[in-house]
């Protein structure tokens, strides 16, 4: 892996494709032991979160299903502190086991809002599978069920992550080099 430059910025490796590939056949283990015979819905946070819950779907080795929400919170390398809608779900989750995909849980506002609204329609149980995870920078009181990484508040690209929509389709994490 060697250093990468986006915007001006240049970007040091962090995590290996295949330390992300073994951490994501964890999970799925542990989603199919877990939710064997259930049936399983998992929602992915697009655009980040789509590798990861390709990955993770192939892993999970019970019945499952898939379906995709957007959202959009950050504008560069910043969150804005607002959560925008651009995509809905459209399925009936009441009483079904749900499984929230997310690329990273940074702040929390936009899992936070995502959970309550699908509270709200009343699924069997409700999950957070994300792959990266800054508990230092959490404001709102939520915490992921599976986590892939938990990382230091740093800004990082790859693997679904992105800096103006660049860099998703990096293999492998990459964190900034100051």
């Amino acid at each position: 892996m060697d250093k990468v430059t986006y915007n001006g910025l240049t970007f040091k490796p962090f995590i290996t494709n295949e330390q992300i590939s073994a951490r994501i056949a964890e999970i799925g283990r542990q989603i199919t032991e877990e939710f064997s015979g259930r049936n399983p819905l998992l929602i992915c946070v697009l655009n980040g979160a789509f590798p990861f819950a390709a990955d993770l779907f192939r892993a999970i080795e019970t019945d499952a299903e898939i379906t995709f929400v957007r959202f959009k919170s950050y504008d560069g390398m910043s969150t804005t502190g607002q959560v925008k809608q651009l995509m809905g779900l459209s399925e009936d989750i009441e009483g079904r086991p749900v499984i929230v995909v997310e690329d990273i849980v940074d702040t929390g506002h936009t899992i936070n809002g995502l959970l309550a609204t699908l509270r709200e329609k009343r699924p069997a149980d409700l999950r957070v599978a994300t792959l990266l995870f800054k508990p230092e920078s959490l404001v709102c009181d939520v915490t992921p069920d599976y986590v892939g990484f938990s990382i230091a508040p740093e800004f990082i690209i790859g693997f679904g992550l992105d800096l103006d929509g660049k860099a998703r389709n990096l293999r492998d994490i990459y964190v900034l080099d100051k």
